[in-house]
């Protein structure tokens, strides 16, 4: 694909999208005129609505489904505790062994449902007749393993379980348009370069009616402007009655941000990261994958040190060393990373 280094003011040696991410220049400016805009007295909160409408549209684009199955928040384990929270108790839970905590945290925290945690290639197999919740995230923080989606989501329609997919490490490098789940929940900064705080999720037609709106407030009603006080409860009748009053100064940022990676032409995004990142396996004789995540054991932190050192920004997750490649690395951060380590 076309280079885009252009788009960011630094990603020479940053090889942390898979934490945090850096920001395109539309970002950078949408976030800086808003704030001369609130500092001058100028900042309209009808505008910031329309802002986040117009990013609840590229969310949908991203994910596939149409904008009014769309709700916009702040977290994902937000999303996630709507689930647990409307799950009657007892309910069988079935998770990854070592995802992120925020797919799992809410459920352990119920404490009246039953959690079972397998590896992630066996996490098809191990749905059971009796599984009713099926959480994981699409690829995993700690190790950028990808999971078989197909496999699971067929497992999981075949045991009538609800699924609920985070897409957070996946949406931006990988393309998150085909998945098969009642409930899908991303976060956009990382890999779509939005600031943090601003989150989005997918509901289904059995999500939107099995799923209780506990956050429910103003932002929850059809027209948000007109629900702001009770004593009715003003609920939406699409996905917006999940919303949650937007951070609106991090959806500014978002929207010039999902706007851009929605433009983008899928394929050639995961083609380009992941082909960097199998170069590099191949620096440190590691075998090829389907991620742009690298991740190797580094218990000590040797080798991140040395990544540091040679002035690369990377990560250590669970024992491990983790590095990833996207729109703003080149060959050259390979050669640069893979140096670094002596290869």
């Amino acid at each position: 694909m076309r280079s885009l280094r252009h788009r960011y003011d630094a990603g020479r040696g940053y090889l942390a999208a898979c934490t945090l991410g850096l920001p395109i220049d539309a970002t950078r400016e949408a976030v800086r005129g808003d704030l001369d805009r609130w500092t001058t007295g100028d900042a309209n909160a009808g505008d910031y609505s329309t802002t986040v409408e117009r990013a609840r549209a590229h969310a949908a684009t991203l994910l596939g489904v149409a904008p009014s199955s769309v709700a916009t928040g702040s977290q994902v384990s937000v999303f996630a505790a709507l689930v647990a929270a409307s799950a009657p108790s007892g309910t069988e839970v079935l998770c990854v062994d070592g995802d992120f905590s925020s797919v799992v945290g809410p459920f352990l925290a119920r404490g009246d449902l039953t959690v079972r945690h397998v590896p992630l290639q066996a996490l098809a197999d191990e749905v059971r007749p009796t599984t009713g919740i099926v959480a994981y995230s699409l690829v995993q923080s700690a190790t950028g393993e990808v999971a078989d989606a197909a496999s699971v989501a067929h497992a999981a329609r075949d045991a009538g379980a609800f699924t609920l997919v985070d897409t957070t490490q996946a949406t931006g490098w990988l393309p998150t348009t085909g998945l098969e789940a009642d409930l899908i929940v991303c976060h956009a900064y990382k890999w779509l370069s939005a600031p943090r705080g601003a989150a989005f999720a997918a509901f289904s037609e059995r999500a939107l009616a099995e799923i209780t709106p506990h956050t429910a407030g103003w932002y929850s009603g059809a027209d948000p402007w007109a629900s702001c006080y009770g004593p009715e409860l003003h609920l939406a009748s699409d996905a917006s009655r999940f919303d949650v009053s937007p951070a609106w100064h991090a959806w500014t940022g978002a929207e010039a941000a999902l706007r851009f990676a929605a433009s983008l032409d899928g394929a050639e995004v995961h083609a380009h990261d992941v082909g960097l990142a199998n170069a590099f396996r191949e620096r440190l004789d590691l075998g090829a994958s389907d991620s742009a995540i690298v991740t190797w054991g580094d218990a000590d932190g040797t080798d991140l040190a040395a990544l540091t050192t040679a002035g690369i920004t990377a990560s250590g997750r669970a024992g491990r060393a983790r590095v990833a490649f996207h729109l703003w690395n080149d060959d050259d951060d390979v050669d640069l990373a893979a140096r670094a380590l002596g290869h």
